[in-house]
C-alpha cells in the first residue's frame, strides 16, 4: 500500500505534506496560547491566583 503511495506522489509533495503537518497545529497553538494571554478573565492568569493566595497585599505587580 505504501509503495503505490509513494509511486503516486511526488517527492517535493510528500516534504510540503510533512512541513505543513507540523506547521499548521504549531501555528494554531500559538494563536491559541495569545488568544488566551490577552482573552482570559483576571481570575485565571497566574498574577491574580498569587495575588489571592498572599491576600491581595501585592496589587501594583
Amino acid at each position: 500500500m505504501w509503495e503505490k503511495l509513494m509511486g503516486v506522489l511526488p517527492e517535493k509533495l510528500i516534504l510540503l505534506c510533512t512541513v505543513l503537518s507540523f506547521l499548521i497545529p504549531y501555528v494554531i497553538y500559538k494563536v491559541n496560547q495569545k488568544l488566551h494571554k490577552y482573552g482570559d478573565p483576571p481570575w485565571k492568569h497566574k498574577r491574580y491566583e498569587e495575588n489571592q493566595k498572599m491576600g491581595g497585599k501585592d496589587k501594583g505587580a
